[in-house]
């Protein structure tokens, strides 16, 4: 395909676009064409990672939806219930978050590695740099958010990094 001055400029930020995802130095949700899970099916990560998180955790990947979004101070992680009217998914979704956030105000963070790993890119330096954190549960509507608040910028970063591997590994179901 030839591609015109146009095409090379979108190439390029998209080229770009991908840098800065796999760098985790912006701030918000940074999304490609890789990212989408509309444009590809589930890789086998992903597949396992859904497999080990149904272990983990007791909603419905299938019937709920959950979003990491990088902020300035660190992240918010929302999960929601496809279905705003499934009061089991909702109340399955705020007991675990509830727990997670107790967890990781701790140090613990068995639950991601039984899910993604102990290789997970960020998962090291976040236990290590827990109590440099803060972890806020939020009760939603249809669902519970967590946010994670540092004012240390090396901590930003590993929650960013954290974030772009939470999103890469569950795909379809964020």
């Amino acid at each position: 395909m030839a591609m015109n001055k146009s095409t090379k400029a979108l190439a390029g930020a998209g080229l770009f676009a991908a840098i800065v995802a796999v760098g985790a130095v912006g701030f918000g949700v940074v999304r490609t064409l890789a990212d989408d899970p509309s444009s590809q099916g589930t890789t086998d990560r992903q597949a396992e990672v859904a497999r080990k998180g149904a272990q983990v955790m007791p909603f419905d990947l299938e019937s709920t939806t959950h979003v990491f979004t990088d902020t300035d101070t660190g992240g918010r992680e929302v999960v929601t219930a496809n279905d705003p009217a499934d009061s089991q998914q909702i109340e399955l979704i705020r007991s675990h978050l509830k727990e997670i956030v107790s967890q990781f105000s701790q140090g613990d963070f068995s639950g991601p590695t039984a899910t993604h790993g102990d290789a997970m890119p960020g998962l090291a330096e976040l236990k290590a740099g827990y109590d440099r954190v803060e972890f806020i549960y939020e009760e939603l509507p249809d669902g519970a958010a967590i946010t994670y608040k540092t004012s240390d910028p090396v901590m930003v970063s590993v929650l960013h990094t954290w974030f772009a591997a939470q999103r890469s590994d569950h795909g379809a179901h964020q």
